[in-house]
């Protein structure tokens, strides 16, 4: 997508994408905890410094957040305090449940802090944050999730002026794209998506704003010199469903990672459709949730929610115009797997391990702390030795 993308949703089709696309087969990584695993990773975290990162970020996906079915944000209008501890339980019940199965985990962001800041560093600690949101499916969900990004970022005076590395699991993914086009976006513009959503966090008739953190960013935006004006953004997704455009305005740079294997009879950045079933359950093909997720396939509000449903169909028709839900079908069969910004690395991570439940059809690959290396290094290749900052591992 260009710069001023205004929202504009990614193309389906079966050309080839505009953005760049690469085939990675890629050698084993080291062993968790072994001493090419330590330098491999203490080298990394050189070179983020090097490049002036700031800080890493990690965002979920879908269904592991802190209110993936909408449940608790009535709680959440009424009494903050209350939803924010049923927000903290639902978040530690789901990741006991899920792992590290298509979920980044405290551990996980943990492991990746002490990896990259040994103690003879000799300079500040690089912080790995996970930030949470709702995990909700549908346009709402990843909407509060871009606005509330958005306002962490520019909560802490420390990034400005720096980079901010940011890595996007599943549709964490397309929270990152739609907060490209807030960053960028011009005034006009970003009023009507926030006009959109306005019944999701103001009362209607009465006016009254019961979720504060979108007033408060969108009068942020609103300003010329905003505090994420002077912060580098540099954006890695991970399984991440074709949906949203991305803005080249509101990032410094992009990289998408998609578990696939080229089927024969068709280009290299397609899939087939429908998979066979034995397939899915042995991902023989990929990541199927990445290949599945794509516009039509949002789920619904609970039957109380009608404000946040009435936003939900307000921000369809900005954020992806023309779409229609009977059409998904012919969308799925075009098997879409590349994005149209940025660099999409379609990576053979090898066959799939364990059972459905354990692979969850390809999508789990990404946060195994395993390929945690290879990620790390890719992305510091492609991002930062452009910046002048040799790597030392």
């Amino acid at each position: 997508m260009p710069q001023q993308n205004r929202f504009q949703h990614q193309p389906y089709g079966t050309e080839c994408p505009s953005g760049n696309v690469e085939l990675l087969c890629p050698a084993p990584p080291p062993p968790i905890g072994s001493d090419d695993y330590q330098r491999c990773l203490a080298g990394i975290g050189t070179t983020y410094r090097r490049a002036d990162v700031r800080a890493i970020y990690l965002l979920h996906g879908t269904f592991v957040g802190t209110d993936a079915l909408g449940l608790i944000r009535g709680v959440a209008r009424a009494t903050p305090e209350v939803a924010e501890s049923l927000y903290r339980l639902q978040k530690q019940m789901l990741d006991a449940l899920a792992g590290d199965a298509g979920n980044f985990t405290s551990a996980f962001a943990a492991e990746f802090e002490r990896a990259l800041n040994p103690a003879d560093t000799g300079s500040a600690p690089l912080p790995v944050r996970l930030f949470h949101w709702s995990s909700e499916n549908h346009h709402v969900g990843r909407a509060d999730g871009a606005v509330r990004l958005i306002d962490e970022l520019a909560s802490r005076p420390e990034l400005s002026r720096g980079r901010v590395l940011v890595w996007g699991h599943s549709h964490g993914g397309n929270v990152l794209a739609l907060m490209t086009n807030l960053l960028a976006n011009d005034p006009a513009t970003n009023r009507r998506f926030f006009e959109a959503a306005k019944s999701y966090y103001r009362w209607p008739w009465w006016g009254t704003i019961d979720i504060q953190v979108w007033h408060r960013v969108r009068r942020m935006l609103e300003k010329d010199d905003h505090p994420l004006r002077h912060v580098a953004l540099d954006l890695v997704t991970l399984g991440t469903p074709v949906r949203y455009g991305w803005d080249s305005g509101g990032l410094a740079h992009l990289l998408h990672f998609i578990y696939h294997r080229p089927a024969a009879g068709l280009p290299p950045y397609r899939a087939p459709f429908p998979p066979p079933i034995p397939d899915v359950l042995a991902a023989a093909g990929g990541d199927y949730v990445q290949q599945l997720g794509i516009a039509g396939t949002n789920t619904g509000h609970p039957f109380w929610a009608w404000r946040a449903w009435l936003a939900d169909i307000r921000l369809g028709r900005l954020l992806q115009p023309g779409l229609r839900l009977r059409d998904t079908l012919a969308r799925l069969r075009l098997g879409v797997r590349a994005h149209h910004e940025g660099t999409t690395l379609l990576v053979d991570y090898g066959p799939a391990r364990g059972h459905l439940g354990q692979h969850v059809a390809g999508h789990a690959v990404y946060t195994r702390l395993v390929w945690l290396p290879f990620h790390a290094a890719e992305i510091a290749r492609r991002f930062y030795c452009k910046l002048g900052s040799g790597l030392d591992f």
